[in-house]
């Protein structure tokens, strides 16, 4: 069992903390602001180039506040939204730990994963569980195993995980070839390969022996942790190959040991959604959120748009179809045991009228025979039965209004549709002019038709009591569309229409059940609520913790960036907010960085791919004399169609092999980065917004130039684009630029293409340069390619630049590009 509540020695200072003998001097001024502000309940915002050790710099700064005994810190909470940045601060855990002096415990930490990545079940593919219903598979087991053993329940944790033992060890005993453990993690777990029946027979309860162990474990009235099977106070940071390892060998449920282990180590490293989720956040990982935890948000250029994700929601055409089956399900329970017949007990060995007669018997509708169950549930709830049957005819109506919809505008977009579903492509129907906030004309039309205040501001109440009915009387495991419907439908309500945008998304997919001549068949419409300006999400979580540091490579302007995160309305409520940046601190003769003036990249000038504009010529003669570098060189497109555009165009000058990315699966991208990086040099092509310009290690020689063409703003016409914008404007119109972002602007204000579109796509581009300097020794060369990034123009974006960067970034010519790039490597043979 571990040693809870055990004081960890005090620290004189970060540096009894830090990895490695000597801090550089950005990182010793890092780590004092960031101690500083947390002492007063502030935060950091730090942009730190490449090298700058921002990892080590956060972890410093936040462990000095967890180890000081008069501090009310308790925990590292860090959050990222890149895989290898997350690996980075486990390595440099890993490195504070090995370089501890000897008189001090080690640092204890966890990376929080997903039950897919815990599951012994899951991992192993055995128990009809795999990565697909490994979250509905495994609450349906819970929920079982809970109801055995709980009040009133036919046996006890303890009996369930003793049996589920003995099973395994008679039939070892009976010699049966069949005598298997489940292994993972390497370790052999006390039980068979697939999971346990309670009772025999038809009537036999599935559950999971894993979980049984665990509440078995569970103190009475005691903090969880003292069902962890092993002393992890003592063993640093636990990976998850250890932890699923430690807590199946054991027999108990490593997903469950993750959580209970949570607020007892001091370093916990995870996603955004850990945090900033609403769901996730409140049923997991909501201990972590408070004013004894001192956050630290990497990659922190990306927080915005996560969050904008996380926050906003939608619900789905074949949802709202479930959600009516569910609805009905419950409704027919009722009305079965109230009908006249069914009374006056006749008719109870009739089919019912949709069965088909006695040779096709009827199936057991989900709550038939259960009405008492049902009118129990509801009485409880304080939910009528009518409210069920407004629900269900709402959802129904609504399904009807969203035909109607997707058919007049597919009749107007695209006449003769029905022939070439094949040919849709994924569109956008706002329900308001994206401009102008008003009511949408979802909630106009149910209005018209009586559907008023009380069904949309009930239905998330509704929704989770149907849920709750049908797991408890139905046997599978699967989620419930009446509860994401129902939540929708009340922030639907709920929300405003000036941060908040609703709109029908049509997403192409394809559906053989539906009509060959209905949209159904190749399109899921989506009622989609997007939140427009996240700033107050972000603020009112950060707001939570204690403090901590958001940083990245990317963050400048800060100015902008304290807005749209909500630190400047924290700062306006007390909290301080402090901000550093920090440039490239390796040698200048190692890289040399050039804006190229050429043709802006924008439609207006380069027209179509197919087209051979001076434009697209010029762009490519860029990409082409920086892509002659020896090495990998890594070229970055707007979008998707530039970039496989441009990698044809360079397959023609180059004798390089030009690579070229696409929008794909994970796996697929891994293999092309595996390929980039092996053998002889290459060009890769990709575009700016994927992931292989974010996160990704490019260290030592397997990068020695980049390239971004153009600046990658995203799609202006869109209907959701057009909303963000004029929110951002509404919002941030007249935040005055400047302050610590060095903006030339002095007095005048930001607008919302400004804040909401093109800082963004800045950030991306300088992301993308990012990936060639890595180190003191590497050498390489950064091109921005577009007269936006060289010259002081209307709709320049230099000004994005912090100001080391403009003085980096000269601009040049296309000759003396080539001057300059064959000069610098002249040098660097």
């Amino acid at each position: 069992m571990p040693k809870l509540g055990a004081p960890h020695q005090s620290v004189v200072s970060w540096r009894d903390l830090f990895g490695h003998p000597e801090p550089y001097p950005e990182q010793r001024d890092g780590i004092e602001a960031a101690v500083d502000a947390a002492e007063d309940d502030g935060f950091l915002a730090l942009e730190g180039a490449c090298g700058t050790g921002k990892t080590m710099l956060a972890l410093s700064a936040g462990l000095d506040r967890v180890r000081d005994p008069d501090s009310d810190f308790e925990r590292v909470l860090v959050l990222t939204s890149v895989k290898q940045q997350l690996r980075q601060f486990e390595d440099d855990l890993r490195t504070i730990n090995e370089d501890l002096p000897d008189e001090y415990d080690p640092v204890s930490g966890l990376t929080l994963v997903g039950k897919a990545d815990v599951c012994p079940y899951a991992r192993e593919n055995r128990g009809g569980v795999d990565d697909g219903n490994v979250y509905d598979r495994c609450e349906g087991l819970r929920e079982r195993t809970r109801n055995l053993v709980g009040d009133g329940g036919p046996t006890t944790a303890d009996a369930l995980a003793s049996q589920a033992r003995s099973q395994q060890v008679g039939i070892a005993d009976s010699g049966s070839s069949g005598a298997d453990y489940l292994e993972t993690a390497g370790e052999p777990t006390p039980y068979r390969p697939e999971t346990e029946e309670y009772g025999s027979g038809t009537g036999g309860t599935e559950y999971c022996p894993f979980y049984a162990q665990y509440l078995a474990d569970l103190p009475e009235d005691g903090d969880p942790a003292e069902a962890v099977p092993f002393d992890f106070t003592d063993m640093g940071l636990i990976d998850t190959e250890e932890l699923v390892g430690l807590a199946a060998g054991h027999g108990t449920c490593p997903h469950s040991i993750m959580g209970a282990i949570l607020g007892h180590v001091e370093v916990v490293i995870g996603n955004y959604y850990h945090a900033f989720d609403p769901t996730t956040a409140g049923q997991f990982t909501g201990a972590l959120v408070d004013d004894s935890t001192f956050v630290v948000c990497d990659e922190a250029h990306m927080l915005e748009p996560r969050v904008r994700d996380l926050v906003s929601d939608g619900v789905g055409d074949r949802t709202l179809r479930d959600a009516v089956s569910e609805l009905t399900r419950i409704l027919q329970a009722v009305e079965f045991a109230d009908s006249p017949a069914r009374t006056a007990g006749e008719g109870d060995d009739k089919p019912t009228p949709s069965t088909g007669g006695d040779e096709d018997p009827p199936a057991r509708t989900a709550g038939e025979g259960d009405a008492d169950l049902v009118r129990g549930e509801l009485k409880e709830s304080d939910v009528k039965l009518d409210e069920l049957r407004n629900l269900r005819d709402f959802c129904e109506s609504l399904r009807e209004e969203l035909d109607r919809r997707v058919k007049a505008h597919l009749d107007g977009e695209r006449p003769g549709w029905r022939a070439g579903l094949n040919d849709l492509d994924d569109d956008e129907l706002p329900l308001r002019d994206p401009e102008t906030p008003e009511k949408d004309e979802i909630t106009e039309w149910a209005e018209k038709e009586g559907f008023g205040a009380g069904v949309w501001a009930r239905a998330e109440v509704v929704g989770a009591v149907v849920a709750r009915i049908l797991n408890e009387v139905e046997d599978e495991d699967a989620s419930r569309a009446v509860t994401p419907v129902g939540r929708v439908l009340n922030a639907w309500y709920r929300e405003d229409h000036e941060s908040f945008f609703r709109e029908i998304e049509l997403e192409r997919t394809w559906d053989e059940t539906e009509r060959p001549d209905s949209w159904r068949r190749a399109y899921n419409a989506r009622l989609a609520l997007h939140n427009c300006v996240p700033s107050q999400a972000i603020g009112d979580r950060l707001a939570e913790f204690g403090g901590g540091v958001l940083m990245s490579a990317t963050l400048e302007p800060l100015d902008v960036f304290r807005e749209v995160t909500g630190l400047n309305h924290l700062e306006s409520e007390g909290r301080p907010v402090t901000t550093r940046s920090y440039g490239l601190g390796f040698p200048e003769e190692n890289h040399e960085s050039f804006a190229v003036d050429v043709p802006k990249f924008t439609y207006g000038n380069r027209g179509d791919p197919g087209e051979e504009t001076d434009c697209r010529r010029m762009h490519v003669d860029a990409a082409a004399t920086v892509a002659r570098s020896p090495g990998n060189v890594l070229v970055g497109m707007p979008s998707y169609g530039e970039a496989e555009w441009m990698a044809g165009a360079l397959e023609e000058r180059l004798e390089k092999p030009v690579l070229l990315d696409s929008s794909s699966t994970d796996e697929v991208t891994e293999e092309l980065k595996a390929e980039f990086f092996r053998g002889e040099p290459k060009v890769l092509v990709t575009s700016i917004r994927g992931t292989l310009t974010e996160g990704v290690d490019y260290q030592g020689d397997r990068l020695s130039a980049a390239v971004v063409c153009g600046v990658p703003i995203i799609n202006t016409a869109s209907p959701r684009t057009r909303a963000v914008r004029t929110a951002y404007d509404r919002e941030f119109g007249d935040v005055p630029t400047g302050g610590a972002s060095g903006s030339q602007r002095g007095g005048t204000s930001r607008s919302g293409f400004e804040t909401a579109l093109t800082v963004p796509a800045v950030r991306k581009a300088r992301q993308a340069i990012g990936r060639v300097i890595r180190g003191p020794e590497e050498v390489g060369i950064r091109a921005l390619v577009d007269a936006r990034y060289a010259r002081e123009s209307w709709n320049s974006v230099r000004e994005y630049l912090p100001e080391r960067e403009r003085e980096e970034f000269q601009p040049v010519s296309p000759d003396m590009l080539q001057l300059g790039v064959e000069r610098f490597w002249d040098q660097h043979r």
